[in-house]
């Protein structure tokens, strides 16, 4: 008896497991095995933060698919409950007024169809002959500089830093500062103060854009919302607050996609010719579908808290509690994808992955940045057939302390 007492105290006063976790260099892809286990125990669980807060972490794919679709669970970064990222994340959400990105119901709306235009499957398709040009021209450049490069900075970052920038209208001689500013605001290691401080020069820069293409607009984001600046609908810098964060994560987690991708299909060669190999688009979609879904590169999790009582997954959710969902157990979900440690290109359902979110706050980008990966993919394997990676993986320099999972570098010759 006393036994059995001294062990359900123990167990009640034990401190939650702390969230993000870390992912391994053996097994980059595998989810972290401190959450894996939590989410073989159960689909929902609490964890600890930074600051202290234990939020319900989210781990089964159902209930994660339910609770993006419930009014109840909010994504506002103000509430006093909201668990943020870290410092940095914390301090400019201090600063930041409302968009889309931390809004919910008709106002998420209203703000979502202000950015929505360049993301329509018209405009989407029409720029595909521009994505191929960029990734032609920038392997022709590659190959020119030799037999060997990072494949990180020659490739995978320049493609889609290209491609925003022309969304937007951003001139891309300013890439190098926005790719700054980005580095500090995902790695995680920023002080309050600098992430503060980056966000108001990004803010500046975005702000003298808009106030020129409310004079001289384009075919672009920045145009579109300047548009709404002359209107009436939208101050210049609330503008730019609805578009910082579409400039900051445009390229960064398409980048991290392409390099990660390479990764795996460089060590499984019957998976790589499916990409390589294929005329069917839908064939290429799938299998780009399958490898987002492995990968689940949102490593820290999507970060909402709840306004009402919720109950899911045999617990209850108060009102004012955080939540935190991981993609990536939920993604490795074994009833839903079956060997969901297999990378499987054919896979029969892999576009019902969750690494975009879903529901209302699904990555309103995340059609460009499919296209984007299925078009280097299959360029880069077809006219560098003998790409290889000359460092073992257990080398490669992980980003296992940033926001989105991805490398540093990564070293290839042919």
């Amino acid at each position: 008896m006393d036994r059995t007492m001294s062990e359900s105290s123990t167990e009640a006063t034990a401190e939650p497991t702390f969230y993000p976790g870390r992912r391994s260099a053996s097994c980059p892809f595998v989810p972290a095995a401190e959450i894996r286990e939590l989410a073989a125990a159960g689909p929902i669980s609490k964890v600890r933060t930074w600051e202290g807060k234990q939020p319900w972490l989210i781990t089964g794919y159902t209930e994660a698919r339910e609770l993006f679709a419930d009014p109840r669970v909010s994504a506002d970064n103000h509430h006093p409950s909201y668990p943020h990222i870290h410092e940095g994340m914390k301090a400019v959400a201090e600063l930041s007024p409302r968009t889309m990105f931390n809004t919910d119901g008709q106002e998420h709306a209203r703000y979502r169809r202000m950015l929505a235009k360049p993301f329509t499957p018209k405009r989407l398709e029409a720029m595909r002959p521009n994505i191929q040009k960029h990734i032609d021209e920038t392997i022709d450049a590659m190959l020119a500089a030799g037999n060997s490069a990072d494949l990180a900075t020659a490739l995978a970052l320049p493609v889609p830093s290209l491609m925003i920038c022309e969304l937007l209208g951003v001139p891309y001689e300013d890439h190098a500062f926005f790719q700054e500013a980005t580095e500090l605001g995902f790695g995680g290691n920023a002080t309050a103060e600098e992430q503060q401080q980056s966000t108001l020069e990004m803010l500046g820069f975005l702000n003298k854009l808009i106030e020129a293409k409310t004079e001289n607009p384009g075919e672009d984001l920045l145009s579109d919302v300047a548009e709404l600046v002359r209107d009436g609908e939208l101050q210049v810098w609330e503008a730019s607050l609805q578009t910082v964060g579409i400039l900051v994560a445009g390229h960064e987690t398409t980048a991290n996609m392409i390099t990660l991708a390479v990764i795996a299909l460089l060590d499984r060669p019957e998976q790589l010719a499916v990409v390589r190999d294929t005329e069917d688009p839908q064939v290429l979609g799938n299998a780009v579908d399958e490898l987002i879904r492995y990968m689940s590169i949102v490593d820290t999790g999507l970060r909402r808290v709840a306004v009402e009582d919720i109950k899911v997954g045999g617990e209850v959710i108060r009102a004012g509690d955080p939540i935190v969902f991981d993609l990536a157990t939920a993604n490795w979900n074994a009833e839903v994808f079956p060997e969901p440690g297999t990378l499987d290109l054919t896979r029969p359902n892999a576009t019902q992955h969750l690494a975009f979110g879903s529901g209302r706050h699904q990555c309103i980008g995340q059609q460009l940045a499919r296209i984007e990966l299925g078009m280097v993919l299959q360029t880069l394997f077809r006219r560098i057939p003998t790409l290889r990676l000359t460092v073992p993986t257990e080398q490669i320099d992980f980003k296992y302390d940033a926001m989105v999972y991805g490398v540093r570098s990564l070293p290839v010759e042919w």
